[in-house]
């Protein structure tokens, strides 16, 4: 007959058996270490990608052809290597972790059918980095979901400067790969206007979190050296006014707000040390108190009870993961008010094409649209991108 594991009975066995999980946790968390550095050199390899594609697509493939190459080689080396470590540790991640990298190694195995309609000039730049976010969010998010309870204040803290600081980066990474499409082109429109000004608001919040928490030494390196700096607001500037963009200045834009993602990255690792530098001493502080647990359980009885000292950041780690989502729901708010203003610009084209061509008012234009989706019961969208289809194909004969 098995006999049963006893089970905690008296307050001492249950402090060693808070003890056990705790040691479990902080073990688990100091091997987290080299996921999260994979994970953090991955992404980076895809904002790159990213930004690149933006340049080729807007300049219908004169620009960035061999950045283009070179970044998608970065992503393969990268990917590969975080392939390998899932290999052999997979069990390491638990199952929210799971559900989120389910989601990011789904879009990972459509990037060669990606770069296949990038390459041959098949999606509009908007499309493809919507398509980019969309793998490396769930990547992101993989960070806060790591382990399920965090109940070491110093580590819950750790964590949440680190997620702050990826998320901040990658809002950079969208600015940069929104600022590429509107310099390449030679224009921002308004609602390209509106994209890279609702990322550098997002990217200031994420970083005021950072700066609340992280420690005076990398938050000094942060202001020195990846702040926004002179030559991005003078960019900005001219990028969220309604003067003409310079095309030759997309180049230079990638450049240095490249140099600033590369700055962010750097920091990013020192956090991620950081984190499994505190899970170690933290592990190392459990196992001290193995020899004399009775005087470690009076202390921590004591330290439990001083409700008055139980510092904020114990909800940190909730905190961050409700910002995660709350970011999420922005970037699909924000993809979605992208995609119907494109269809704006559709269907103004095609009773642009109506007016020219058939001599009627924009009233008129707009009713015949209508009509024709009512009878074909389709949305009015498809019937503007069909009618401007055919004009491409056919010589329309204006209206005598």
């Amino acid at each position: 007959m098995n006999q049963q594991p006893s089970r905690p009975q008296t307050a001492l066995d249950w402090f060693r058996y808070t003890r056990h999980h705790q040691q479990q946790q902080l073990h688990h968390l100091a091997r987290l270490g080299e996921f999260a550095t994979l994970i953090s050199h991955l992404i980076h390899a895809l904002q790159r990608e990213r930004g690149a594609s933006n340049v080729w697509l807007c300049s219908r493939g004169a620009l960035f052809g061999s950045e283009l190459t070179q970044s998608a080689d970065r992503v393969d080396e990268a990917l590969a290597d975080f392939q390998h470590w899932l290999a052999d540790k997979a069990t390491m991640i638990n199952g929210n972790a799971a559900a989120k990298l389910a989601c990011g190694l789904w879009f990972l195995e459509g990037l060669p059918e990606l770069r296949d309609d990038i390459r041959d000039l098949r999606f509009p730049p908007e499309q493809a980095m919507d398509r980019f976010i969309r793998t490396i969010q769930p990547l992101m998010d993989i960070i806060p979901q790591a382990n399920d309870a965090v109940c070491s204040p110093q580590l819950a803290k750790a964590l949440t400067a680190l997620y702050s600081l990826m998320q901040g980066k990658e809002w950079v990474g969208q600015e940069r790969a929104v600022g590429a499409i509107g310099f390449t082109r030679g224009e921002f429109d308004a609602a390209l206007r509106q994209m890279l000004v609702d990322r550098i608001d997002a990217q200031q919040h994420s970083f005021s979190t950072f700066l609340s928490l992280a420690h005076p030494e990398d938050a000094a390196l942060f202001r020195a050296t990846a702040e926004a700096t002179r030559d991005i607001e003078q960019m900005r500037r001219e990028a969220c006014t309604r003067t003409a963009a310079n095309p030759q200045s997309a180049t230079r834009w990638f450049a240095i707000q490249t140099a600033r993602l590369d700055a962010l990255r750097l920091i990013e690792t020192r956090l991620i040390d950081t984190l499994c530098a505190v899970a170690l001493q933290s592990l190392q502080h459990t196992d001290e108190d193995e020899p004399t647990q009775d005087a470690a359980f009076a202390a921590w009885v004591v330290e439990q009870s001083n409700t008055t000292a139980a510092p904020v950041e114990r909800h940190l780690l909730p905190l961050v993961r409700q910002q995660a989502r709350e970011l999420e729901k922005l970037s699909r708010e924000l993809t979605s008010l992208q995609e119907t203003l494109e269809e704006r610009k559709v269907i103004d084209k095609a009773k642009s094409l109506l007016m020219n061509h058939q001599g009627v008012s924009e009233e008129l234009a707009w009713q015949q649209l209508r009509k024709l989706a009512m009878n074909q019961n389709q949305r009015m969208v498809d019937i503007a991108r069909s009618l401007l289809l055919s004009a491409s194909l056919w010589t329309v004969t204006r209206k005598s």
